[in-house]
């Protein structure tokens, strides 16, 4: 299978439009752990249930939360491509309820 990329402008996370659609300014888009389960930013202990820990070495990528598509962060701002890394299922599991705790954590 050839490798998908995303769109992205310069060599920031934060602008990847989805080969979905989706950007940070519509759906949103997580970060997220090498396994795409959405990571905690925050400073306080514990991580909540549901959610991964922050990773020690700052591995990071970005989870799409409508498709599952993930994206490692690091090719992206080495690189300015976008590949897809990896694609997870949003819709159940526990991927799908840490994207219900991340939303409920942030809105």
């Amino acid at each position: 299978m050839d490798t998908e990329f995303a769109d992205v402008i310069g060599h920031d996370v934060t602008t990847i439009t989805c080969l979905c659609g989706n950007t940070v300014s519509k759906e949103g888009l997580i970060q997220a752990n090498s396994q795409g389960v959405p990571v905690y930013a925050g400073n306080d202990s514990p991580v909540p249930a549901g959610l991964a820990a922050w990773p020690d070495d700052e591995d990071l990528y970005t989870l799409c939360p409508a498709c599952g598509r993930v994206y490692h962060d690091t090719i992206i701002e080495a690189t300015g491509t976008a590949p897809v890394s990896f694609q997870v299922d949003v819709t159940a599991g526990p991927v799908a309820e840490a994207i219900r705790v991340h939303w409920e954590l942030n809105s």
